[in-house]
């Protein structure tokens, strides 16, 4: 695997005059490009089915990068690398024509015959693509060649399975890139460092020092014009199958032997496949289900999910999840994972509270409550850093205490701003490390876990809307934690006083 710090190779983008590509892709490239991580060496091949002229896309590509970056140095340098084609994706002439211009760029840039074909698209089309580029010879190449896909992979386990043969047939699962953009995050990536490289914590990372571990991911938006595929998704599998158990896998897993990324992935494997699996009947004991009704957002009034645009009046797709997670192995038996991510919640927000257990005995019980419990908290988004809560002793007191915090925030003056997702993605890819992509082994034993929990739903009518947009969810999710004697912390700050 190439480590060099300036890559070489031509990016296909399949969709190039989508959303994704016009917010994430050009604007990251353009990062990479003004680091020095991309040098003149490159070249990237926009593919959609607008019939644009190559002057046409190149300023869509410059617009992307203002309205984004707001930046204008050697802009023009770089658009200069991008080039448009037009694109049927089921007409083999098209292809052929793609991988004419592909050869010519290869000379003109010295590519190496690098190739990375980005699926920026629908997943219908997953399949179709990768038989014409292997079909037409695409990936007939000296270099490299990665196939980057967005999710969702699949809506199921047999579709996933069905997706993940129609894609082999064209790639290797080594070249095979499933992009997960949590796991580009640079504090859900800063999870290992804080679990592995700190004696303060790795000795007292399992079930006879932990009480519980939360994540949470909130968001205050609606599904606003994204109705018609939410209708067919919902929380469970836009959140759940991927990026929560993601995170859960990388809270669970033991130590790797060495940091590679097959080793790290086999240890997220491990974790994955001892989550605890539920019969049909058992769903309600370890998950919730909610959908947002009317509310006000801040102070404005919203609407509820079933009158959102694209969005059936009768809808029974969840909009938020809450579970309990056990993992059954002898480092967390006993220890819930809790997970909720709900839409139209009362704040933004992606933490981790890892909760320690208290002490065998209190020698300072304050005058009116008890201690309060040591918390881990590992912000992710929208702030990055980490908090940890302990108790000191309270001004003019000898035995009462009060909570205090040690913070680190990476948007702090002593620090540098991380860098975005997709940024740090793009380069992992061009670099060949995969660490921090899903490898088809934790997708299916994601799949797996989370086709019990939608089969018995899609089977039982729930009472939405159950949640007013702007709180934090149905009562009932409260009550998972309430009836193991826990609460959830709240999201918008931990402010253990008031609690």
């Amino acid at each position: 695997m190439s480590q060099q710090e300036t890559q070489v190779s031509l990016i296909m983008i399949f969709g190039a005059t989508g959303d994704l590509a016009k917010r994430k892709l050009f604007p990251s490239l353009y990062h990479l490009y003004r680091k020095g991580k991309l040098t003149d060496q490159f070249a990237v091949v926009g593919v959609a089915r607008r019939p644009w002229t190559n002057e046409e896309f190149v300023q869509h590509v410059k617009n992307s990068i203002e309205n984004a970056v707001g930046c204008h140095e050697d802009i023009d340098d770089f658009a200069s690398h991008f080039y448009y084609q037009p694109h049927d994706v089921s007409d083999t002439a098209s292809y052929q024509q793609l991988k004419e211009l592909a050869s010519e760029l290869d000379t003109k840039y010295r590519l190496e015959g690098n190739r990375i074909f980005y699926l920026a698209m629908a997943p219908e089309f997953f399949g179709t693509i990768a038989h014409h580029l292997k079909g037409e010879g695409l990936t007939d190449t000296a270099g490299f060649k990665r196939l980057v896909i967005e999710k969702p992979f699949g809506h199921d386990l047999p579709s996933a399975q069905e997706l993940n043969e129609s894609l082999r047939k064209a790639f290797k699962e080594d070249e095979i890139y499933r992009i997960d953009h949590y796991l580009g995050k640079q504090m859900v990536q800063n999870i290992e460092v804080i679990r592995f490289a700190n004696a303060l914590f790795e000795p007292l990372w399992n079930n006879r020092f932990i009480s519980n571990i939360q994540v949470t991911s909130s968001e205050v938006l609606g599904v606003e014009e994204r109705g018609r595929y939410y209708e067919k998704s919902g929380a469970l599998r836009d959140m759940v199958q991927n990026h929560m158990l993601q995170m859960v896998a990388l809270l669970a897993m033991e130590p790797p032997i060495k940091l590679t990324t097959d080793e790290i992935r086999s240890e997220k494997v491990k974790a994955l496949r001892a989550m605890r699996q539920m019969e049909a009947n058992e769903v309600p004991t370890y998950f919730v289900r909610g959908q947002y009704g009317s509310g006000v957002n801040g102070e404005t009034k919203v609407v509820g999910y079933r009158e959102e645009p694209n969005v059936d009046e009768q809808s029974n797709t969840e909009t938020y999840v809450g579970g309990k997670i056990l993992i059954d192995n002898f480092r967390w038996a006993g220890v819930p994972f809790y997970i909720r991510t709900g839409k139209r919640m009362a704040a933004k927000s992606t933490k981790i509270v890892v909760q320690f257990k208290d002490i065998p005995m209190n020698l300072y019980y304050g005058a009116t409550k008890p201690l309060s419990p040591n918390l881990l908290v590992i912000h992710i988004q929208p702030d990055e850093g980490i908090t940890l809560h302990l108790n000191a002793q309270r001004d003019g007191s000898s035995t009462e205490t009060k909570p205090v915090k040690l913070s680190f925030a990476n948007n702090s003056v002593d620090s540098m701003n991380t860098p975005e997702a997709y940024e740090k993605l793009l380069y992992d890819c061009m670099r060949g490390d995969a660490t921090n992509f899903t490898h088809w082994d934790e997708v299916a034993l994601s799949w797996a876990f989370v086709d019990k929990i939608s089969e018995y739903w899609s089977s039982t009518p729930a009472s939405f809307p159950n949640y007013e947009a702007g709180s934090m969810g149905p009562k009932q999710a409260d009550e998972l934690l309430s009836n193991d004697g826990f609460h959830w912390w709240p999201i918008d700050h931990l402010d253990v006083d008031k609690c």
